[in-house]
């Protein structure tokens, strides 16, 4: 019976600890051999542009012995030149693996109704699983991933902040959340993260009280960017937000930071702090492969 990774919401802390742990053998370069995808091939629909989603699943694909196909929405046109359902229909006679990056969630959802083969969700508007599970796996390797390691997200209350939020349904974290009032996370995963009762989860509207003593700092980009429409930009309200030296200097002294990038430098973070001593976003950037590896090898598994 095939399972899918479109979020955290179906899979148990015994089955997250487990993509960790082969995870970090697939890093060491102790499975050298380890071929599940051998001679198979695997999809990438994407509607959004990417950089290390793309490259790292398709570096995985190929060092799980398969073969990357990459369809832009522009070539297929998902939900406008033929249904989500139609091509996920189609799609499964031809490939072992379904990755999606999709505007909207219920995009992705409805390809993994209609795929007969795994799919897994690279992004959506909702949750971004695969940047959390990378980022979770960094912390653990940091020895930062445990109840006593004071997490804290400071921005926008995006896809990345409602993964934190699921993952903290699964794994016993202390996860704060820094929002400006308006963007705090979707209310119902929210909600959901703390009736769980694993983890200690707070919403705290001050960035500069989210931070004090904090061991991880996490931030991401702001809604409408700095190459958004002038009447599109709303900075104001996240300019407390920024992560800098000066908002950094009530955190730990041996705090990290994160970010999933791309980052637009000096919006939510300045150069100075991404490119600092402190900061381990190529750490992030790395994990994607090995994580995403080991995704795709437990839904092969599952599947076979």
């Amino acid at each position: 019976m095939k399972r899918d990774l479109i979020s955290f919401s179906l899979w148990t802390r015994e089955q997250l600890a487990e993509i960790f742990t082969l995870g970090k053998k697939l890093k060491s370069g102790e499975m050298k051999e380890f071929r599940p995808l051998a001679a198979g091939n695997a999809a990438l629909v994407f509607e959004r542009e990417s950089l290390r989603t793309r490259v790292s699943f398709e570096v995985g694909i190929i060092e799980l012995g398969g073969h990357p196909i990459f369809l832009q929405q522009e070539t297929i046109g998902m939900a406008t030149r033929e249904s989500v359902h139609d091509i996920g229909q189609a799609l499964s006679q031809y490939v072992s693996l379904i990755i999606a990056r999709t505007t909207r969630h219920q995009t992705c959802i409805q390809l993994a109704e209609s795929a007969s083969v795994p799919v897994i969700n690279a992004l959506t508007d909702l949750v971004h699983p695969c940047q959390i599970l990378a980022d979770a796996m960094t912390l653990q390797e940091l020895a930062k991933l445990s109840p006593d390691t004071r997490i804290v997200f400071v921005g926008n209350g995006n896809n990345i902040a409602n993964s934190w939020l699921e993952l903290a349904e699964k794994i016993p974290l202390c996860l704060t959340l820094a929002c400006p009032p308006g963007y705090e996370p979707h209310p119902q995963i929210l909600q959901q993260a703390k009736q769980a009762g694993v983890s200690d989860v707070r919403i705290v509207e001050d960035p500069v009280e989210a931070v004090r003593d904090a061991d991880v700092v996490y931030t991401d980009v702001w809604p409408s960017g700095k190459h958004a429409e002038p009447e599109e930009r709303r900075p104001n309200v996240f300019v407390p937000y920024q992560v800098n030296r000066r908002l950094l200097k009530v955190a730990k002294r041996d705090c990290v930071v994160m970010h999933r990038l791309p980052a637009n430098r000096g919006e939510e973070i300045t150069t100075e702090v991404l490119d600092g001593r402190q900061s381990i976003v190529l750490k992030q950037a790395v994990n994607r492969l090995h994580v995403q590896k080991a995704v795709m090898a437990r839904l092969l598994s599952n599947s076979l």
